[in-house]
């Protein structure tokens, strides 16, 4: 398997990119004028100027001098020139255009259904404790993170560095660590000499020891600590007042969040099926600065990459690049505390995705996160600093890996191992479980280029069944339940649907670097419903003509490209006109692979395929529900063209549209509302593409008619005010998404867009989770329920005989199916009788989730 460039190319990417660091970026990048003094000030006039640029792009007419209007949308919506289509329906270029697949009559009958949805019984919801009551003494080694305790007598602030790890911090806002001689001092900042490992030796008794064996003891009152290093001596630990916390940044949420009454009952809370946690092991780990989380919090996390630091924050030449400004323009580099210019909507090269921050979010109502790991190995190849293997696979471990690092950590902060809201789950009754303890369920996802490390060279591919299943079971080893065929290149699997404008080029070119091939982009099939192609290509007859490009999509892409990437690659060929259907469509090796998907109980998510692999896929998953078997589809982030959202609903899938602005996800929601299948449950959610070089939704103004007053309520009752993060104030009406955690913020933005819909669009949302749980049950072999379905009612007697006394809610379903609604300790199912073809039949449930009786109605 190589899914890598052959020697030869890197050897040669990396000769010339040594050449054209600066040169490339020069030629290509918008040319502004000289880099300003003050780079602490550029970000507020960029982003008036942004602001001010996206009005002008949304559909509206200006008054002409005869009192004539001219609209400005080309009339269907969308504006072409929106660099990112985050707005559009499908991010797939010309596609976001095409007329809606279905009839008015049929939407009309799916929004009247959903709106009956939402005036079902409500599952009764609880507040939760953030964290266990703090005792006088500290019960293990892992209760006294975050809290405040007299040790020699000083009051001190435990700072956990990990789980059973800490820093001493004093109220003089200073670290207890070790010198030489075996002294101590106090430190003005967090070292490993401050890093302090505690074990419990007895009732209230701790030792407190460093990772080279020194262990804390004591000494003289008089010495300047009253503490010595040796031998660890078991010291007493006494809850205190008097203390002083590290700095960190601040969720600004108050209240309790919300769980459910029962482990197994109905859920609520917003998913976000699209997100890059751990990006900044990407591309070599040298592109997105600073980590989501560090041991040594904030100040030592958001940190500018080190060669953004270069002359004062004009070594940036990737994020200038990114920005549309001439290399060598510039930033200020300083994250914490200040954040004058990142995190911002538009800053695609810094962390926006840090623990707290997504805190945050989880505070005001996120339950579902699906993390994706991902790499492109030709741009890491291409990208001259890098600390990281370039390989898909080495990529997708160390990813893993972090996120099972980050876990532990978030445990540490709230008191031990499983006591942190940050939950891995590989199952959709784990996932259910969590959501009702009040925690996020963490889904890990994978989206590359080359999955499972099954490239295609030369149109054949680099991998054997046996080794692509070998890849797959180990991928599910590691946790893996959400995955893309593909990212931005054909491979052994799939066509990939491209890119366009001036990027299209440019991705093409690595596409031979990757396959050795180009993109076998023809003329779109007459039979192929409108809208359904892929990405138009350059150069093409129809440039010839005049026709106007299409947008361009993947900005990272086009940066790293433009800066380092110019390989000697032949010119791709001369197109024919558009529209433009790559030829290479889902192999006999793709089909393999979906089949062992579905065996695998992992989620399809078809975003990124030609329309070819996708149309293909999708008849191969029909083909599959037919027969009985259940497969699990997600549409995560906008990246399917509008033919395929109806099927995949009907599919029994889960769609989460590209965020983008509030503005233009609402009319995405409302479009939705007429796909929707009457067999299945409906709820929605957003796909952020946060970290993944996404752009994030800009600030509709201070100005705005009816903008985000603070605090409000989220979701669950929390109250939710302006995020601090250090000297930062973030406010969503004027910053846009900069960071995470300002989701809650844009939630509350987009039902204050929603006008009178803004009740409806809340419940949809709020739905969103309990609808990707179902959608990934029914992936567990769940029949649907048996209310939407009549097809699959049983007779009242049958029914009853099924539903054991002693059964656990998951055998349960197994025999019976999903319940069309679980409140508290009920599941509600339809049966049937001669003469009634519905019967409501309730299956009661004991606290633990075990059958104790059913009964009609």
């Amino acid at each position: 398997m190589t899914p890598t460039p052959h020697p030869v190319q890197r050897v040669l990417i990396s000769v010339l990119t040594a050449l054209g660091v600066v040169t490339g970026g020069v030629l290509t990048a918008d040319h502004d004028p000289a880099p300003s003094a003050n780079l602490s000030s550029t970000y507020d006039a960029q982003a008036r100027e942004r602001a001010e640029a996206a009005a002008e792009r949304r559909p509206h007419a200006h008054t002409g001098a005869a009192g004539t209007t001219a609209v400005l949308d080309g009339g269907h919506g969308h504006v072409h020139d929106d660099p990112d289509t985050k707005n559009a329906i499908s991010r797939s270029g010309e596609a976001a255009t095409a007329p809606d697949p279905t009839t008015g009559r049929e939407r009309a009958r799916s929004r009247a259904r959903v709106a009956a949805q939402r005036t079902l019984g409500e599952p009764r919801l609880t507040k939760v404790p953030l964290r266990s009551p703090r005792r006088r003494v500290p019960e293990s080694r892992y209760a006294m993170a975050g809290g405040c305790y007299a040790l020699g007598g000083r009051p001190l602030f435990l700072q956990a560095t990990g789980l059973g790890s800490y820093l001493l911090h004093s109220a003089e806002r200073t670290f207890l660590a070790a010198s030489s001689g075996g002294a101590t001092t106090w430190a003005a900042s967090p070292s490993p000499d401050a890093d302090w490992a505690v074990r419990r030796t007895g009732p209230g008794r701790f030792t407190f020891t460093l990772a080279d064996g020194r262990g804390l003891r004591r000494t003289s009152p008089s010495s300047a600590t009253g503490f010595a290093t040796g031998t660890a001596e078991p010291l007493a630990l006494r809850r205190a007042d008097g203390c002083t916390a590290v700095p960190e940044v601040t969720t600004n949420v108050s209240g309790r969040p919300f769980g459910g009454a029962t482990s197994f009952q109905e859920v609520r809370g917003y998913v976000d099926p699209h997100v890059h946690g751990q990006t900044h092991e990407f591309l070599g780990g040298r592109v997105i600065c600073s980590p989501p989380f560090h041991r040594y919090g904030a100040a030592a996390a958001l940190v500018d990459c080190p060669d953004h630091q270069v002359a004062g924050g004009r070594g940036a030449l990737l994020e200038d690049v990114l920005a549309g400004k001439t290399p060598g323009t510039g930033h200020d580099p300083v994250g914490w505390p200040t954040f004058s210019y990142w995190p911002n909507p538009h800053s695609l090269t810094h962390q926006q995705v840090y623990y707290k921050w997504l805190e945050r979010a989880w505070r005001a109502g996120l339950r579902i996160h699906t993390s994706l790991l991902t790499e492109n190995h030709v741009l890491c190849a291409v990208y001259p600093l890098k600390k990281n293997s370039c390989d898909d696979r080495d990529a997708v471990r160390l990813q893993a890996q972090d996120m099972r690092a980050m876990q532990d950590y978030v445990d540490a902060q709230y008191g031990g191992p499983g006591r942190g809201w940050y939950r891995i789950v590989t199952d959709p009754f784990e996932a259910r479980r969590v959501i009702n303890q009040g925690k996020l369920a963490v889904v890990m996802g994978m989206e590359t280029s080359v999955p499972l490390g099954c490239n295609v060279q030369l149109g054949r591919p680099t991998c054997t069944e046996e080794q692509m299943l070998a890849e797959l079971a180990e991928m599910r080893r590691l946790g893996v339940s959400q995955m893309e065929l593909t990212n931005k290149f054909d491979n052994a699997f799939t066509g990939v649907a491209g890119d366009a404008g001036t990027i299209g080029p440019l991705t093409n070119s690595a596409n031979f670097l990757s396959t050795g091939s180009f993109l076998r982009m023809r003329q779109c099939p007459a039979a192929n419903p409108p809208g359904a192609e892929d990405k138009l290509q350059s150069p093409n007859l129809g440039d010839l003509g005049g026709e106007r490009q299409t947008p361009e999509q993947d900005a990272i892409f086009g940066a790293i490209w433009k800066l380092f990437g110019d390989v000697g690659v032949q010119p791709a060929p001369v197109y024919p006109a558009g529209p433009h259907c790559n030829q290479l469509g889902l192999s006999p090796l793709g089909e393999r692979l979906l089949s062992a998907m579905i065996d695998s109980r992992i989620l399809v998510d078809p975003d990124h395929m030609s329309v070819a692999g996708r149309t293909a896929a999708l008849d191969y998953l029909e083909q599959q529900q037919a027969a009985g078997r259940t497969p699990g589809v997600v549409s995560s982030h906008s990246w399917s063209t509008p033919d395929a959202y109806p099927r995949i609903y009907r599919l029994g899938g889960f769609v989460a549209p590209y965020a983008g602005d509030s503005t233009g996800f609402v009319e995405k929601w409302r479009q939705h509302l007429g796909w929707t299948d009457p067999r299945y449950y409906f709820g929605f959610g957003f796909g952020s593409d946060m970290n993944g070089f996404g752009s994030q939704g800009d600030p509709r103004g201070a100005g705005a008619s009816n903008p985000v007053t603070y605090p409000f309520t989220g979701l669950g009752g929390v109250t939710v005010d302006r995020q601090r993060s250090g000297e930062r104030v973030f406010d969503v009406n004027t910053d846009g998404v900069a960071h995470y955690g300002l989701y809650a913020d844009w939630v509350e933005d987009a039902e204050h867009v929603a006008g009178a819909d803004g009740a409806a669009l809340a419940d949809d949302l709020s739905r969103g989770a309990e609808a990707y749980l179902q959608t990934w049950e029914r992936a567990w072999g769940l029949a649907p329920d048996s209310c939407r379905n009549p097809g699959l009612r049983m007779t009242v007697r049958a029914f009853t005989r099924a539903a054991d006394a002693g059964l656990g809610t998951r055998a349960l379903m197994r025999r019976v199916g999903q319940p069309w609604q679980r409140l508290g300790r009920e599941f509600t199912y339809c049966a049937r009788r001669p003469g009634t073809p519905r019967v409501l039949m309730t299956v009661e449930l004991s606290r633990s989730g075990t059958v104790v009786g059913v009964r009609r109605g």
